[in-house]
């Protein structure tokens, strides 16, 4: 194994030693390109990544977290002005447990850890105080967790307990928020912000809490339900229905007439009052028996009795008989009759809420291109989208379809710059995979023309040698045939000798310099013999 790697070693020394000074210096460089690429690559790979252990650190905390991690052998990297550190990715947990352990970071600025230090030496007003840079801290933290959200400031007004309610002013709230470069809070992460900050603080209303960018921007209006731009969302809520109908007819209106040979303007008019209708209505049912009947009967006839002692006299505005009273024995009748009944009534309740959103109104403008539209009827426009979108003339409603020639211009030079666009890249891909190919292939050829000149000197390098052996075999043998004498045998083995060394010594110049012995060989070829 050790023979094959020496015989490799000199066959690279050798092929190496055959190269000009110019195919030396292209394999150096070369070479060297590839070892640096090829280190780049592997610390690329090998580069960990980094997230963040701990950030908006003070400088005591930051000192002291760095000193723990050089402590502990952890790598870093410090960022944000030196308020951020962070270690690799998959050692973050693992680190903030460890740190956690030892006391890291030591101070706070905000959150509960601000009523860890509280005795009962602490007046009324420093916990009320307290409290309320508490809870501005841990929302600012929860408010920071939103995605898109760099650095949250809330700032709370809670005013005193009041002993009457119609005394109470309301608490408020204002959040100002520093998103990450290039991003903006949306409608909703706004109105989030806004509910989380009113379900912390008791009695917060929403619409008590203002929220504002770090450009001074208000992103909350006021007097609005949500407290979070009711009538932006409203807009919203318009513009979105507005984009669909337009997009419907706009279909249509591609498939009948062809691409960007229309175009369609919807206007909406969307109610969004919220209304409650309450409703009773009362019936009766034919046949159908009372819930309660009451008869009372009463009849009197004839004068009371006088003679034989029975009872007699004259009935009393009471209904009563009067004994003290007598009758002149003439006749007398009284009749009480009585009679309640309560019907049954059939009573319909109803509450009906209606859900803002609905259609006041829609009004539709199209023009279509008059060149390709020359043979479709705008009437035949107007009634199909009419039938597709609903227009109802009796809401108001209204639609119109114009022909007018479209100015093609703008579209022309943007179709001219685009494929003058396409055009230059196609020609710097062609140029850059034309260069790409010449440079390949002259470093190929450089690489074929070194490895025939190699193959050459090396031909050229056998042939002298394999023609010196050969003179050296041939005097060799004209003096062996002229030695007669056994006593010349010891000079002979000695001059054998000497022929050996002087031919290794040969071989080893054809070796070094196969140029030089090859041209010095022609040159006793050609030379005339006298």
């Amino acid at each position: 194994m050790q023979q094959r790697l020496n015989s490799y070693l000199t066959r690279a020394r050798e092929s190496f030693g055959a190269f000009t000074t110019g195919q030396k210096s292209v394999a150096i460089i070369g070479s060297a390109a590839l070892l640096i690429a090829v280190f780049l690559v592997f610390r690329w790979v090998s580069a960990p990544s980094y997230s963040p252990l701990y950030s908006n650190l003070s400088g005591t905390d930051a000192s002291a977290v760095v000193d723990e991690l050089d402590a502990q052998g952890i790598p870093y990297e410090i960022s944000g002005g030196g308020s951020t550190i962070m270690v690799p990715r998959g050692d973050v947990y693992s680190t903030r447990i460890a740190l956690s352990g030892k006391g890291l970071p030591a101070s706070s600025d905000g959150g509960y850890s601000l009523l860890d230090k509280q005795s009962l030496s602490t007046s009324t007003s420093q916990e009320q105080t307290n409290f309320k840079r508490a809870m501005e801290g841990e929302l600012s933290k929860t408010i920071e967790a939103i995605d898109g959200v760099d650095t949250a400031v809330v700032h709370l007004a809670i005013p005193e307990k009041q002993v009457f309610t119609d005394e109470q002013n309301p608490p408020t709230a204002s959040v100002l928020v520093k998103t990450a470069p290039g991003s903006t809070l949306d409608e909703e992460q706004v109105q989030a912000v806004v509910h989380l900050v009113a379900s912390s603080i008791d009695g917060l209303d929403p619409k008590k809490v203002t929220v504002t960018d770090a450009t001074g921007k208000l992103l909350t209006s006021d007097g609005t339900d949500s407290g979070s731009g009711a009538a932006s969302a409203r807009s919203k809520q318009v513009k979105e229905f507005q984009d669909s109908m337009q997009s419907q007819i706009q279909a249509v209106l591609d498939r009948v007439v062809g691409p960007n040979n229309a175009t369609t303007t919807v206007t909406a008019d969307l109610d969004f009052d919220k209304s409650v209708t309450n409703s009773r209505q009362y019936g009766v049912t034919v046949g159908a028996p009372p819930l309660s009947e009451s008869l009372t009967n009463e009849k009197y006839s004839g004068p009371a009795g006088g003679q034989n002692g029975a009872a007699g006299g004259v009935v009393g505005p009471d209904g009563q008989m009067d004994p003290t009273a007598t009758g002149n024995g003439g006749p007398s009748k009284y009749t009480n009759k009585t009679e309640t009944k309560d019907n049954a009534v059939n009573e319909t309740q109803e509450h009906r809420e209606t859900a803002p959103g609905a259609v006041n109104s829609l009004h539709i403008g199209v023009v279509l291109d008059a060149t390709a539209a020359a043979a479709v009827q705008p009437q035949v426009i107007k009634d199909l989208i009419s039938n597709a979108v609903g227009i109802k003339a009796t809401r108001g409603d209204t639609i119109d379809v114009t022909s007018l020639p479209f100015d093609r211009s703008s579209e022309k030079a943007t179709a001219a710059e685009l494929k003058q666009a396409e055009a230059a890249d196609a020609a710097h891909r062609r140029n850059a995979m034309l260069r790409n190919i010449g440079i390949g292939g002259g470093i190929i050829l450089m690489i074929l023309l070194a490895w025939l000149q190699a193959r050459r000197r090396a031909a050229a390098r056998d042939e002298a040698r394999a023609y010196v052996v050969e003179q050296l075999r041939a005097d060799a043998a004209s003096r062996a045939a002229a030695i007669e004498t056994p006593a010349l045998a010891a000079l002979e083995s000695s001059e054998r000798d000497e022929e050996e060394s002087l031919r290794d010594e040969l071989i080893a110049l054809v070796d070094r310099q196969p140029d030089d012995v090859a041209a010095l060989l022609r040159g006793w070829l050609v030379e005339p013999r006298s």
